[in-house]
């Protein structure tokens, strides 16, 4: 892999607001970065974090999509960006020409380009064929996959947001690694937003806050509040499964315990997405048994699957893997109010809550695809609370969260159990599992 050299990054008071938003989404940016110098960039959910990010890699648009001021001065031929989104950076049919697609981009000779892919492969632990198709990715595997882009391009600005968000653990150590090794190996800058800051503190150089942008020791970064703990159930069970198949993954059987919170884990790549949206009714299982006990049920006696959306909506929420496939409206109240106005019911107090306690009020006009990612994934579980199901399924449900607002959607969750609500989880996070795994279903890839 061709050396890179890293670059240097000042931010003069810099600030940018978007066009359809009245407050600016950053304000009086100030820090310099020396050449490959490795950043943690810190702050709270909703901060401008992955704003940032974007205006250092010139994809934020013209002026019609949103205003900057003050100074950003990025010296780099070539800087490379991962997003919270990996499925939004996916460009081709095939894994390796999608690696291949910014190296061809940048003129990079031909016989260089596919060492350059199978290193960088190698390099995020995606052992897999280059004629392995990138629709049957799952959420981590794509973000492996866009990081090994970056890395194949060779980039002298390294700018990753949230890379370790949909990770199992292995796969979290496994990045964490690689990124050190990419970066020793290179020399490029490095920038990583991260609330998982144990995960990086390790290999970084430096901290900075992005609300004041002066430096953080790493005894300063704000940790998970105090938790409710798990709480082992024995209750009979909501929905239970024998042989189940799904459309990805093995046979599974298994019971989702009735009032409790329930937590799915295993690697990436085994179907957990796919046994949730199973179990939510979105999706028809292949066969073998999936039933739910009639407080779920309410009288249907058809397969989930088959109910009309306002009966499912009533009695299973779903939230999404990635939040953006779920909104419809154009302001975050309007998302709020589409499944009470489905189902007839008057959530008016429900939602005036759910906007103060996950931090949204001043949002509530707001476009829901101009929020943050720790934003949209407060929006898709808000829209899923509103409806007060019997079962709600929640796919990494604290995916980009600080660890205040972390602490405050764990309680939330807590709360719903203790008043009979059945919770199950898909998840990754130590901590959301020993605060919620009263039940444990571990998925494993075969």
């Amino acid at each position: 892999m061709t050396t890179a050299l890293g670059t240097r990054v000042v931010a003069r008071n810099f600030g940018y607001r978007h066009a359809s938003r009245e407050n600016p989404a950053l304000k009086d940016i100030n820090f310099e970065i020396a050449p490959g110098e490795r950043i943690l960039l810190t702050g709270a959910s909703g901060a401008g974090k992955s704003t940032l990010l974007a205006a250092l890699a010139g994809v934020l648009g013209g002026s019609d999509e949103g205003v900057s001021t003050g100074e950003l001065l990025v010296d780099a031929p070539s800087i490379g960006l991962v997003l919270q989104d990996p499925d939004s950076q996916v460009i081709a049919s095939r894994i390796g020409d999608d690696v291949a697609f910014g190296c061809e981009n940048l003129q990079i000779p031909r016989e260089e380009i596919w060492p350059r892919v199978e290193r960088a492969l190698e390099l995020v632990g995606l052992d897999l064929p280059l004629s392995h198709p990138t629709k049957y990715l799952s959420g981590g595997q794509k973000q492996r996959l866009a990081l090994a882009g970056v890395i194949a391009m060779g980039a002298r600005l390294i700018l990753l947001d949230e890379p370790t968000a949909n990770l199992d653990p292995q796969g979290q150590k496994d990045v964490v690694a690689a990124v050190d090794r990419v970066v020793q190996e290179t020399g490029a800058t490095l920038i990583v937003v991260e609330h998982r800051h144990e995960l990086w503190v390790n290999i970084i150089d430096r901290i900075i806050s992005i609300t004041d942008g002066e430096d953080v020791q790493p005894a300063e970064l704000i940790k998970v509040g105090q938790l409710p703990g798990a709480q082992p159930s024995t209750s009979k069970p909501i929905l239970w499964a024998n042989d189940l198949l799904c459309t990805w993954g093995g046979l599974r059987s298994f019971e989702v315990p009735e009032g409790a919170s329930t937590v799915i884990t295993g690697p990436n790549g085994a179907g957990k997405s796919t046994l949730a949206l199973t179990m939510g009714g979105l999706l028809p299982p292949k066969s073998g048994q999936l039933e739910l006990s009639d407080t779920v049920r309410g009288g249907l006696n058809t397969p989930p699957h088959k109910w009309r959306s306002a009966d499912l909506a009533a009695r299973i929420g779903t939230v999404f893997q990635d939040p953006e496939h779920q909104f419809v409206a154009r302001t975050v109240r309007d998302e709020l109010e589409i499944g009470p106005k489905i189902m007839k019911v008057d959530a008016s107090e429900r939602i005036e809550e759910l906007l103060d306690r996950l931090r949204l009020r001043h949002l509530e006009n707001a476009n829901p695809f101009t929020l943050s990612g720790g934003e949209k994934r407060r929006l898709s579980v808000a829209t899923a609370l509103v409806a007060a199901p019997k079962l709600l399924i929640l796919d990494e449900p604290t995916f980009g969260q600080d660890p205040e607002t972390f602490t405050e959607l764990v309680t939330m969750l807590r709360e719903l159990t203790d008043n009979g609500i059945s919770i199950v989880s898909v998840t990754h996070d130590p901590d959301f599992i020993a605060a919620l795994g009263d039940h444990h279903i571990e998925v494993s890839a075969k």
